[in-house]
Parts: C-alpha cells; sequence; structure tokens
C-alpha cells in the first residue's frame, strides 16, 4: 500500500518512520506541517490524490493538554477539523484511516477498564477536541481504525519520561500526582501494532475503534518512582494529590482500557509497561 503517515516527526511518527523499513511491501510517506498542512483541506486531498494514497495514518495531533485550556481554536483545528480533511480526502480517494485517540475522552468515574462501548465523558478541552475526531471519523462511515492510547512516551519527543529523567538530574525531590491511574504506553510497541493490524488482516469496511496501552495499571507518582529506579538516579519522588498540583485541565482519576478487543482481533501480545520502560530508559541513558 501507499501509506501517508501525518505528524511523523512526533513520537508515534517517529516510531512508525523507525519500523517501516520492517515492511518493504509498503510506500511510506511520511509527512509534518513542513511537508503537508493537515488544517489546509485542498492540501490534504491534493496530497491523497496526487500520490494515490490508499492508507492514511493520523499520528497529528494537539497534545498540549493544560494549553489547550486557553488555545481552544488550535486543538479544535488540529485534533477535529484536520481530522475531517483528512476523511474527506479518504472517502474521495478510497483511503483506509488509522486514527489515534486518547483515554482522556473518558470522564474517570469507573473503576474497572473502560470498554470500546463506554460512554465518553471529555473533562477537558483536549480531551473535548479529541473526541470530536473520534466523532468525525465515525460519521464519515470510511473504513478505519479508531485506536485510543494512553499516557505515550517514547525515545522521540516530549514526554513525561524524558521529563521526570531529566528533571531528576536537576533536583533532589520531585512531587507527582498519585490520584490518577492509568496505563503507560510505549510508543514503539503502538507503532508495531499498528503496522502489524494493517498488514496481516483485511481492512474493515467500517470505522471500528480499539483500546491499546501497554498491559498493567498504574499512578503518574508510581510511574515516576520507577522512571527515577530504573534510570538509577537518587532523586526521591513524593506523591501529591491532582487538587494540589492544581493543572490547568482537569484529568480522568482513572482512565484505564479494556484491550481485550484489539488483543482478540489481531492477535496481538501487548508487553507489560514495565518490560517497555525499561526498554525506552536504555535508549535514553
Amino acid at each position: 500500500m501507499k501509506i501517508l503517515v501525518t505528524g511523523s516527526n512526533g513520537q508515534l511518527g517517529s516510531e512508525l518512520r523507525l519500523y517501516s523499513g520492517d515492511f518493504p511491501q509498503h510506500n511510506f510517506f511520511f509527512t509534518d506541517i513542513e511537508e503537508l498542512d493537515i488544517c489546509d483541506k485542498k492540501a490534504v486531498y491534493d496530497f491523497v490524490a496526487l500520490n494515490n494514497i490508499e492508507l492514511i495514518i493520523n499520528c497529528a495531533a494537539y497534545n498540549a493538554v493544560d494549553k489547550a485550556e486557553t488555545d481552544s481554536t488550535a486543538a479544535f483545528e488540529l485534533n477535529a477539523v484536520a481530522v475531517e480533511a483528512l476523511c474527506h480526502a479518504a472517502k474521495a480517494n478510497n483511503s483506509f484511516v488509522v486514527h489515534i485517540s486518547t483515554d482522556f475522552v473518558f470522564d474517570g468515574q469507573k473503576k474497572t477498564p473502560y470498554t470500546e462501548t463506554d460512554t465518553p465523558g471529555p473533562l477537558s478541552i483536549y480531551a473535548a477536541s479529541k473526541f470530536k475526531g473520534e466523532e468525525i471519523v465515525l460519521n464519515s462511515k470510511i473504513p478505519s481504525y479508531i485506536i485510543r492510547t494512553s499516557w505515550l512516551y517514547s525515545s522521540f519527543g516530549n514526554n513525561f519520561v524524558k521529563t521526570i529523567m531529566r528533571l531528576a538530574k536537576e533536583k533532589p525531590e520531585l512531587r507527582v500526582v498519585n490520584d490518577q491511574i492509568g496505563s503507560p504506553s510505549y510508543a514503539r510497541d503502538l507503532a508495531e501494532a499498528i503496522l502489524n493490524m494493517i498488514s496481516y488482516y483485511t481492512l474493515p469496511e467500517k470505522p471500528e475503534l480499539y483500546h491499546y496501552s501497554n498491559e498493567g495499571e498504574i499512578s503518574w507518582f508510581d510511574f515516576a518512582k520507577n522512571i527515577v529506579e530504573f534510570s538509577a538516579l537518587n532523586t526521591r519522588v513524593l506523591p501529591i494529590s491532582a487538587l494540589e498540583f492544581n493543572a490547568a485541565a482537569k484529568r480522568p482519576a482513572y482512565s484505564v482500557m479494556d484491550k481485550k478487543k484489539i488483543k482478540d482481533s489481531f492477535g496481538l501480545t501487548i508487553p507489560y509497561w514495565e518490560d517497555s520502560l525499561k526498554k525506552c530508559i536504555e535508549l535514553l541513558k
């Protein structure tokens, strides 16, 4: 297939670029804002048509969660309007779409893992913009996978793991929220899963929603403690509440996602978060 990857300089896009060499049967077009402005509907339509794109993997996103509270126009532009442009081009060219979404679409009130049939309840501007993007893909009725992931990190880009490692080298003590529970996702694992999903199985005729993260669940505090420990650093990590942290955007208190559907549908074996975190940290040391 001829595959367009948007947001290719980000965490997931960079991991897809790294793994693409293992899939020589596909012809990849890696783009970011410099090569293709996906908010420009005509530019997207022309690019997809000119290059006969058969699959679009949309890794582009506005993901500055707190900044989105005062920058809602930009958040919805990239997380919703651009998604509409991609779906329009895909429909016109009979292309398939893989769209990446987030666990933040849920309100965090459940005490058991969220399934694909649970009703979203976004708590922030960022979450609302990502949920709007999901609705656009679902309503387009084009063949597509919407993959919700959570707490994404990588050796590429900016993320929680790299921030904690940097701060742990600079400060004797870190305070991290301990009352928000979720599952970290190593972008390299997700990239491998996506490429296997699109290469091995017949594509669906309509949108299908899936959840993907590494196995296990943990608080941000315990995640930070493990990052420091696996990095062989000595900084103390202390727990604080989300109320004390006082972030601009509200996050779900519990956003662990059930991954049974994606594992059963594609025969995926998903690594546990500890194992993947150790692999990423080894690359960052």
